[in-house]
């Protein structure tokens, strides 16, 4: 069979850009070289295992854990079942970080929330004189996050630990995170990407909000003066959390993604 013929085939299942990607994967080739190659047989053992992720596919399992790989900010990072796969508007946050800590010249910066530690692995490598520090309450997902920090060459200390609990007095000068915030329940839990992603980061309480209260709460005890905490939140949340924000922080703010959706709020303690 022909890598045309494969992907054909692969196409009356799933969209033809996601077959072209998983093929990529299989046969560890550019675009380019798909492209200019299609006439080609197709060996059997890689005709074999394509077929296999396409109706791993085709059954709902993402693109991401059957590569093992997502783009965030311009940098390929590891992931698997053990986190969530990271997304576009997440790189919002890591923008606003930046501007957050630019009059700093060593800033002290802690994740919460590391998963694969797209957002502190960033953050440090855009920010190369700034300490960071990452937090998980998952083995797992910490060991996904030390893996990309040690390929893509970044400089983060990660830490086993329930959002601050051991992080005894240290302060920062920044507070990220992307918190769990939907609601359990929710039936968006069950379609698409999220069935396959781990539960414990999608979703908390019975509107979403439960992990963003304790970190409202617990976070101005580990913000040095004029510090900042920025974090992501659902799209239909901007209310509830600017409610929320007003009655510990002086000046909410909330910025939009580029669909123009408040999806990242914060703010200094007062």
């Amino acid at each position: 069979m022909s890598i045309a013929a494969a992907l054909a085939r692969a196409r009356q299942l799933i969209p033809i850009s996601e077959a072209r990607l998983l093929l990529r994967h299989v046969l560890g080739c550019s675009p380019a070289w798909l492209e200019a190659h299609r006439d080609d047989a197709l060996p059997g053992e890689s005709a074999e295992r394509f077929d296999a992720l396409v109706a791993r596919r085709a059954a709902g399992e993402p693109v991401a854990y059957l590569t093992g790989t997502r783009e965030f900010y311009g940098r390929d990072f590891a992931v698997s079942p053990a986190v969530l796969i990271p997304r576009p508007e997440t790189e919002l946050l890591v923008d606003l970080g930046k501007e957050a800590v630019a009059g700093i010249k060593a800033p002290r910066i802690l994740d919460l929330g590391a998963g694969s530690g797209c957002v502190a692995i960033s953050l440090a490598l855009e920010l190369p004189h700034a300490d960071l520090t990452a937090v998980d309450i998952s083995p797992a997902a910490l060991a996904v996050a030390q893996g990309n920090a040690a390929r893509l060459g970044a400089r983060v200390r990660f830490l086993k630990s329930d959002w601050f609990a051991a992080l005894e007095n240290q302060c920062f000068d920044l507070i990220v995170g992307n918190p769990p915030y939907v609601a359990a329940g929710d039936p968006h839990l069950d379609s698409g990407d999220l069935r396959f992603e781990p539960a414990l980061a999608l979703a908390c309480g019975v509107d979403g909000l439960d992990a963003i209260r304790h970190i409202l709460t617990h976070a101005p005890a580990h913000l040095n003066p004029g510090a900042r905490l920025l974090f992501e939140h659902g799209y239909d949340q901007a209310e509830a959390i600017a409610e929320l924000l007003r009655t510990g922080f002086a000046q909410p703010d909330q910025h939009r993604d580029l669909a123009g959706i408040v999806r990242v709020s914060g703010g200094c303690p007062r």
